[in-house]
């Protein structure tokens, strides 16, 4: 009589459709195939789901395939804008001067010194008859003076020079290539020391708390009140300039913001009964903040990432601007800031350079506010 008023189940306890048709797998009983796309959307990771939130904010979205463009194609910089051809063909013979110094003499000229490409004569050289030269998009390297210029310096923009040159004579297309490319590779190796620092101060205070946590504070109280700009005027005086001494004084002081975030996240889930039960169990403190408490605390690290880059970029090009910065001769958008204050005349310098520098942080804006809409718990369920 049961048989006659409940339906009968399947082997596994699932009840078929009315019509018979029996149950496939992974297939939900209610709504036929529906179910298995709804099983599919309800077993996505939360970092699937977080990357198809931050791929709905189109404009975070496609902040991020630019920034990436143009950070390959900084890469690549030789590749595009070079004083030396990629590939000569000369009399039956192929070389290749990226890769190796070629003397004058080897294409027909009289002295014994490095072949000038920008050479009316040598360019004529290379290019006549059966020989060919395949030269890069913009012919000149970011140091490169070109001493048959038709005109003096600072030359506006030209057919030879696309966005003019400096007032020392260098192409200044290839000058913010390079540039940014020296600001993005400075941004990111600052911002990884910073972002690592951060979370192993930040872990340690929120974990172990009490006595630990308040002489960390402590420190940082009074490391923070120390003048970095005057300590950089310092040591760029007594030491030599260069970019490794830059990026270690500045990781000194750039990691006390992100600890605060990573430690407020650790003073929170050291709370929550996972990590309870985890010393229930017997697992050491290192392994419960390395493999419980940390991944579940990544959520601010990974918000701060483009803002730190952001803040990483704008403190390089300010001290380049102040001379403090890199080394002469490394090419930087705050050399040519610095140029373009003082060369007012010159008007294609600081609007390049100011293009560049505003078009670089509005990307970062941009990927950061969808980063951080991606990753908020309230719009999780959105």
């Amino acid at each position: 009589m049961s048989s006659l008023i409940d339906p009968p189940e399947s082997a596994d306890g699932r009840i078929p459709p009315a019509d018979g048709t029996p149950l496939v797998a992974g297939q939900s009983p209610i709504g036929g195939g529906k179910g298995t796309a709804l099983g599919a959307a309800i077993s996505l990771s939360p970092s699937r789901r977080a990357w198809l939130r931050f791929k709905r904010n189109r404009l975070g979205y496609w902040s991020l395939i630019a920034f990436c463009a143009l950070v390959l194609l900084s890469l690549g910089a030789e590749l595009v804008s070079s004083d030396r051809p990629l590939v000569v063909r000369y009399e039956g013979q192929t070389y290749f001067p990226m890769a190796k110094d070629y003397p004058e003499t080897t294409f027909g000229g009289d002295f014994v010194t490095p072949t000038d490409y920008l050479d009316p004569y040598i360019k004529e050289r290379i290019t006549a008859g059966d020989n060919w030269a395949l030269y890069t998009v913009n012919p000149y390297g970011p140091n490169t003076l070109n001493y048959f210029a038709k005109e003096p310096n600072p030359s506006a923009p030209s057919r030879d020079n696309w966005l003019g040159t400096d007032d020392r004579g260098r192409d200044l297309l290839a000058q913010l290539l390079y540039g940014f490319r020296v600001s993005v590779l400075f941004a990111l190796a600052l911002t990884f020391t910073g972002v690592l620092l951060g979370m192993v101060a930040g872990a340690i205070q929120g974990f172990f708390g009490g006595k630990t946590d308040l002489a960390f504070q402590r420190f940082i109280e009074i490391w923070g009140s120390m003048p970095e700009l005057y300590l950089l005027i310092i040591f760029s005086a007594v030491l030599a300039p260069s970019i490794s001494l830059l990026l270690v004084l500045l990781s000194l002081f750039g990691w006390m913001g992100l600890s605060d975030y990573v430690r407020a996240e650790f003073l929170r889930n050291r709370q929550l009964d996972y990590v309870k039960a985890a010393r229930a169990l017997g697992v050491g403190n290192r392994q419960i903040i390395w493999r419980h408490i940390l991944p579940n605390s990544l959520t601010p690290v990974v918000t701060f990432l483009p803002f730190r880059m952001s803040a990483a970029i704008l403190a390089l090009t300010s001290l380049d601007f102040l001379g403090l910065g890199v080394p002469p001769g490394t090419p930087s958008l705050g050399e040519l800031l610095s140029q373009g204050k003082n060369s007012i005349d010159a008007w294609w310098i600081s609007l390049s350079t100011f293009a560049v520098l505003v078009t670089t942080l509005l990307l970062l804006t941009f990927m950061g506010d969808a980063l951080r809409d991606a990753l908020d718990p309230r719009k999780a369920s959105k």
